[in-house]
């Protein structure tokens, strides 16, 4: 009888390159043992098959250009670890990732999930990649243990869990999305328990810019997380969504109402004042993480990209919320996930 590895390590894989080549040499160094590596190769056109080859990877395609969502749900239904430990193609393993992350699951038989986060030496020099690569290890070293979502970065699950939920919509999600909070969404609706492992982390490699931030913030975490929010009534105070973050958006809109209304009320101009420095003491503990991690030059750069993100947050609720109830008034809606199939005593790569 074949033995099953505890984990199966599913990565999605698009053009990945040499940031791919790094993330699998990284899995090969973890210092936790009982694991298989499977690589879902969804369309690449640069070689990334050859390379998952080169590492001795179990290859399966998506025969085309698919989504995360799709790739990952094929390489559950293959995987043959009692967890998934699903990581994305530009992150790097810590050798001791997967060895904290089986400690957790371990020691508390009944958690169903659990998540980390980036750490907080991104690899990308850049002061954009900087940022949100900081920003994101920050939201998730802040926030609470006990969680209702889950992230496909740094992540795993129950497989049999996972295959009985229907793995991620890939119906709702065909490109990088939410599929990983919906995700983590529904598992919590059934009586699922998520956990955030603080410590358990990978390395992000990604070099972001203020375009792809933009796009990847409004386009496909914006929008589709406030039309998840809305159709599943579930505004939880958690990650991005904690109290101070809804204070905020409210001080920043503030401020620039009284700003602008200060051209005719002179006296406005005082509001405003006092809404910066409310806006300033609400995210002071991300500004002082911030100049531990890289001093006051960058804090003086890091806070108008961060109100930045305040501002674009709240337009892309406003048009999350109209997408909602134009749903509402359209008939048929999407269907919820059905069971995967478990596929590993019928099938093999492909």
């Amino acid at each position: 009888m074949i033995s099953r590895p505890y984990f199966s390590i599913i990565i999605p894989v698009y053009n990945g390159g040499e940031q791919f080549e790094r993330c699998l040499e990284a899995v090969q160094q973890s210092t936790w043992l009982d694991w298989e590596l499977i690589v879902v190769d969804d369309g690449s056109s640069d070689g990334s098959d050859l390379i998952a080859s080169q590492f001795k990877a179990h290859l399966f395609r998506t025969a085309g250009r698919r989504g995360p969502a799709t790739a990952r749900n094929i390489g559950a239904q293959f995987a043959r670890g009692t967890y998934l430990f699903f990581t994305d193609a530009d992150c790097r393993l810590q050798p001791d990732t997967l060895a904290r992350a089986a400690r957790y699951l371990e020691a508390d038989p009944d958690l169903d999930a659990l998540f980390g986060s980036y750490d907080d030496a991104p690899v990308a020099p850049d002061f954009i990649a900087q940022y949100k690569n900081l920003f994101h290890h920050y939201v998730h070293q802040h926030s609470h243990e006990r969680a209702a979502t889950f992230w496909t970065g740094c992540g795993a699950v129950n497989r049999a869990v996972f295959l009985k939920l229907g793995g991620f919509d890939s119906v709702r999600y065909k490109r990088p999305s939410i599929e990983d909070i919906d995700f983590g969404h529904r598992l919590t609706r059934t009586g699922g328990r998520i956990r955030l492992a603080k410590d358990v982390q990978v390395t992000h490699l990604k070099a972001w810019s203020l375009v792809s931030l933009l796009k990847s913030d409004i386009l496909d975490r914006g929008l589709p997380w406030t039309r998840l929010l809305l159709r599943n009534r579930a505004f939880v105070s958690d990650l991005n969504l904690q109290t101070h973050n809804r204070a905020s958006v409210l001080a920043l809109y503030g401020s620039l109402f009284s700003l602008f209304a200060s051209f005719w009320h002179p006296s406005a101009i005082w509001l405003a004042s006092g809404l910066v420095i409310l806006l300033l003491g609400l995210n002071q503990s991300l500004y002082r993480f911030f100049y531990r991690q890289r001093g006051l030059l960058f804090v003086l750069k890091a806070i108008p990209i961060h109100w930045l993100y305040y501002f674009y947050n709240a337009l892309a609720f406003s048009c999350g919320l109209g997408f909602h109830w134009l749903e509402q008034f359209r008939s048929g809606a999407v269907p919820a996930p059905k069971p995967l199939v478990d596929r590993t005593k019928a099938d093999g790569p492909g």
